[in-house]
């Protein structure tokens, strides 16, 4: 068992040491990070639309 006490008491000591982000930067980071993943969305969303159509198209003829 004193092995698991060093890991939490080492861990303790990490967690201490991180330089957390305030909470600005963090609702930031997260708005950025749900636009960015917007955008990809409906840009494959798009992309996928405009294959699907294309290769319709082709199958039809």
């Amino acid at each position: 068992m004193p092995n698991i006490f060093n890991f939490l008491r080492e861990v303790k000591e990490e967690l201490v040491k991180v330089t957390w982000p305030s909470q600005e930067q963090t609702i930031r980071y997260t708005v950025l990070v749900i636009l960015v993943a917007a955008v990809v969305g409906l840009f494959l969303g798009g992309l996928d639309y405009i294959l699907t159509a294309i290769t319709a198209f082709l199958l039809n003829k």
